[in-house]
């Protein structure tokens, strides 16, 4: 299968468009875990396994990982999540920007090291940092288009005066990418949470595309508001997919043994949040 018929399938069976970002901070670990970076893989394991029947997918952030020398880790963390929750899609946040073989490298070491299903990006260098990707069959690609960081507003804001229409940088890169760029049909985009205004504008002119939402959750976006404006339902069938993603409020709900069950108690709490907005 695609990204996009797992997407498609996850959503429906697992009734979600809450994404469970996997950012493990062994400080910020339960006591018996705490400060000890070899045990990252058993504390996202133990996350995975109390929400693989709530996620339409799993986004580790791969910095989190290779920080502390723990890419083997994610490596069983990848083959761990794909044995227990084969209908869930990962999607590796490594928001890689490269181009000819060193972007071949890393989408190699994504889809094939790693074994994702989808990988963030940037398209600051233009569609060479993006076509060695869309080789890979079936795998799907989210481009940076509107950041839920402040600094966002530097660049992705920022009036094109060269381009017809004289277009914000944001809306260039989702025109591209509903468009052009879009050579495998598997492209998405990365739009934050906190600001819904532009999830409306981006919707606009991406009709179709995934779209990954960070900020939900400790970032403060509203999900409601995120529902509304970013997703498309015609005829009970989704025609223009979301992807909400919460990372700490779910992975650390609690700071005590209960860890995994107080994550699946708030992923279902978010869930249900997202759930209730589609009205």
């Amino acid at each position: 299968m695609t990204f996009l018929d797992m997407l498609r399938g996850a959503e429906r069976l697992n009734r979600s468009l809450l994404c469970v970002g996997l950012d493990p901070d062994p400080s910020r670990f339960p006591a018996r875990l705490k400060d000890d970076a070899s045990r990252i893989y058993d504390f996202c394991a133990a996350i995975v396994e109390a929400t693989a029947d709530t996620a339409i997918a799993f986004k580790p952030q791969i910095a989190y990982f290779a920080a502390h020398r723990a890419e083997d880790q994610l490596e069983r963390l990848m083959a761990h999540m794909r044995a227990i929750a084969p209908q869930v899609p990962v999607i590796l946040d490594a928001k890689r920007g490269d181009i000819g073989s060193t972007a071949e490298q890393y989408a190699i070491e994504a889809f094939e090291r790693y074994g994702a299903d989808a990988v963030t990006l940037s398209p600051f260098m233009g569609f060479d940092s993006v076509q060695p990707y869309l080789k890979h069959h079936g795998k799907g690609a989210f481009l940076l288009c509107r950041t839920s960081n402040p600094g966002g507003d530097d660049l992705q804001n920022q009036r094109l005066a060269s381009v017809e229409g004289q277009p914000l940088l944001y809306e260039h890169v989702a025109r591209l990418a509903q468009g052009p760029w879009n050579l495998n049909g598997q492209l998405g985009l990365v739009v934050g949470a906190t600001y819904p205004a532009e999830i409306e504008r981006v919707r606009e002119l991406a009709p179709t595309l995934p779209l990954l939402i960070p900020g939900v959750g400790a970032q403060g976006g509203d999900a409601v508001a995120t529902v509304r404006a970013g997703l498309r339902v015609q005829g009970g069938e989704t025609t223009g997919a979301i992807i909400v993603n919460s990372s700490r409020a779910i992975l650390y709900a609690s700071a005590g043994d209960d860890f995994a069950e107080a994550a699946r108690r708030e992923a279902l709490r978010t869930r249900e949040l997202l759930e209730a907005a589609k009205g």
